[in-house]
């Protein structure tokens, strides 16, 4: 499976680390828990999106752009990652901003991905919610090209079958990793929200046999929805890399971590993200990993992840975020 010939930048530093949480594994008394972290990506504070970028920005750059485009909600991972990758490239960053997540704190908006979206130096416009954000966005483009510029689109989350590509590098990564160390997991979990990193992790895993099922823990959508979502990327991939297309059998989600919606996190969340923080060290966010690790710990205590497994849990980043939820997290 060779992505050499895609247009590509480097901006990942890697292989990110894979290694056991002992202290959580012993602290929730179930199976061997490890943890690939795809937080440490490097780029602006980390997270999965820079790994997308990779091979959207190449393809970007081959195509003449001067600005990137993007949408996300207000605190997007996604965003952040993508001004700080055009500032390394020498290009402009434009960035529509849902206002997804109601009943916010008074500093959602100026703090967190916000504010390092602004010091990177993006251009950034609001829209309320429930619109289709990517057609506002390809709109953006067109009074941008009517004013001389050469945008780029990336959807949101960067989740298209250019973007999927960085989770079928993961994939590969992963797997020589776990070869290297002699390791044999019984399944990967990880949030999973706009398709992109749960599609390419499916496509390469499956594309070369590695017997790793991926089990995604949603953070907006229902259970089927993001299902059939992310088998129309996996597919869009798979035909991007000329390998044969996979079952939907072998797409997984479960929607029971969801909460209120998107952006909201409820008390499993809040527990997951402070029971890493004290037995690991390690930071999650309220709106993706906290809620994919919240899915796994549940998962251990109803006793469907058995006490003989070993589950490998993939971090997403976002840690930036914790700085919008403030008196949530303090007041739980």
């Amino acid at each position: 499976m060779n992505l050499n010939r895609f247009p590509r930048v480097r901006l990942t530093h890697n292989p990110t680390p894979l290694h056991p949480m002992t202290r959580l594994s012993n602290h929730l008394g179930g199976p061997e828990i490890w943890i690939k972290r795809d937080d440490c990506t490097g780029l602006a504070t980390g997270g999965n999106k820079t790994r997308k970028l990779e091979f959207l920005v190449g393809e970007a750059l081959e195509q003449g752009a001067d600005i990137l485009v993007t949408q996300g909600a207000v605190q997007s991972n996604h965003a952040r990652q993508t001004v700080a990758a055009a500032c390394l490239h020498g290009m402009k960053c434009h960035i529509l901003l849902e206002r997804r997540v109601p009943d916010h704190e008074e500093n959602y908006e100026q703090t967190g991905n916000v504010l390092l979206n602004k010091m990177f130096g993006a251009t950034i416009e609001y829209r309320p919610a429930g619109l289709d954000m990517n057609a506002e966005a390809q709109e953006a483009c067109r009074k941008l090209e009517q004013e001389g510029a050469k945008p780029y689109f990336i959807p949101g989350g960067g989740s298209n079958e250019v973007g999927a590509l960085g989770y079928v590098e993961c994939a590969l990564e992963l797997n020589a990793q776990i070869n290297q160390q002699s390791l044999v997991f019984d399944r990967l979990v990880h949030a999973t929200g706009s398709t992109g990193t749960q599609a390419g992790l499916v496509a390469g895993l499956e594309g070369i046999h590695a017997g790793l099922p991926v089990l995604g823990i949603c953070v907006r959508n229902p259970r089927q929805k993001q299902i059939e979502a992310v088998h129309g990327l996996v597919s869009k991939t798979t035909h991007k890399l000329g390998i044969p297309d996979i079952d939907i059998d072998r797409v997984d989600a479960d929607d029971g971590y969801v909460g209120e919606g998107y952006g909201i996190p409820n008390e499993g969340t809040l527990e997951a993200i402070h029971l890493l923080a004290k037995t690991e060290g390690i930071l999650l966010d309220p709106v993706y990993s906290g809620k994919g690790m919240a899915g796994l710990i549940d998962h251990v205590r109803k006793g469907t992840f058995s006490k003989n497994e070993k589950i490998l849990f993939l971090h997403t980043g976002g840690s930036t975020a914790l700085f919008a939820y403030e008196k949530m997290l303090l007041d739980a």
